[in-house]
């Protein structure tokens, strides 16, 4: 199985390092969103969302680096820790033990790339445990100099009347309190150069109406990213976010909403469609370059030219 994804990977590179795509055309709308539980699996996806598994080729730009990503089972937290290796990074990541076989995947491709991959499972709203996954990354990695606060919750609903209190908690625990929770225990790790990213959305500043407690918990992010920035500027850790437009991945199967309405957000972008995970994976790349070393404090959108930011 290594060897080809090693196959893969290396034809990728060979096919497509010079070709120029149409980014209206390099994706359509014809996914089938699978009606799933929580957390849900990307691998009951059929076609399965594009996370760069043969589409992604790097170019050494994090060579060397230790990352520790959240999230990173599927999706776009997958197509970040694919990505991340495939620059030459180390990577471990986190996700939900119910998540397990997607895990396996995530790590296959980043062995493939020669780099190392660290499982960590377990759950992002306990306190401890998020301060213990932070030192188990440093430990298992020999240093930590990238975290990506990726992973979230969202859940669809019509009605705030009908909302639980233990549901507006869940959203707030896993999208604002665990990245909270990382960051503090992380900068005790964090060398100067470092980076931190923070995936946000476009849902920050124009949020769905039956989103609302997403969508808030994504503006906290937004804002909060822009002044931890600040407060982590004098010692040379640089503090970003992503905001992406509504992204084929699996959250999407887990909200409670279908796949004509999820196409309908698609038509409304520029482009006419949703964002692929892989499609975000060089935005997270390039904010963790230590080339890139004025950018920080900012929200970088990717969405298709909606503008939202």
């Amino acid at each position: 199985m290594a060897f080809r994804l090693l196959l893969t990977f290396l034809s990728a590179i060979i096919d497509n390092s010079t070709q120029l795509t149409n980014p209206v055309t390099r994706y359509n709308n014809s996914y089938i969103v699978p009606n799933q539980s929580f957390p849900g699996l990307q691998s009951n996806w059929h076609p399965a969302p594009d996370s760069g598994e043969t589409s992604y080729v790097g170019t050494g730009r994090l060579r060397g680096r230790k990352a520790l990503i959240t999230g990173g089972d599927s999706g776009i937290g997958r197509a970040v820790a694919i990505a991340f290796a495939r620059e030459g990074a180390d990577v471990a990541f986190n996700y939900l033990p119910e998540e397990q076989p997607d895990a396996d995947i995530t790590t296959q491709h980043i062995s493939a790339t020669g780099r190392r991959a660290h499982e960590l499972p377990g759950n992002l709203r306990n306190e401890s445990f998020c301060a213990d996954l932070v030192a188990r990354a440093h430990d298992a990695l020999g240093g930590l100099d990238i975290l990506v606060s990726n992973a979230g919750y969202s859940r669809y609903h019509s009605f705030i009347g009908n909302m639980t209190t233990a549901q507006f908690n869940q959203t707030f625990e896993t999208n604002v309190f665990a990245p909270f929770y990382l960051v503090r225990a992380a900068v005790s790790y964090l060398p100067p150069g470092s980076s931190i990213i923070f995936t946000s959305s476009g849902e920050a500043v124009v949020p769905s109406a039956n989103l609302i407690d997403y969508a808030a918990t994504k503006a906290v992010l937004a804002n909060f990213a822009r002044g931890l920035a600040k407060q982590l500027a004098p010692r040379g850790i640089r503090v970003n976010a992503v905001a992406p437009y509504m992204t084929i991945s699996n959250v999407l199967s887990t909200e409670g909403d279908t796949t004509e309405s999820i196409r309908e957000v698609g038509r409304d972008c520029p482009y006419g469609r949703n964002s692929q995970p892989v499609e975000l994976a060089p935005l997270y790349v390039t904010l963790a370059d230590p080339q890139n070393s004025f950018a920080s404090g900012q929200i970088w959108a990717a969405d298709g030219g909606t503008g939202d930011f």
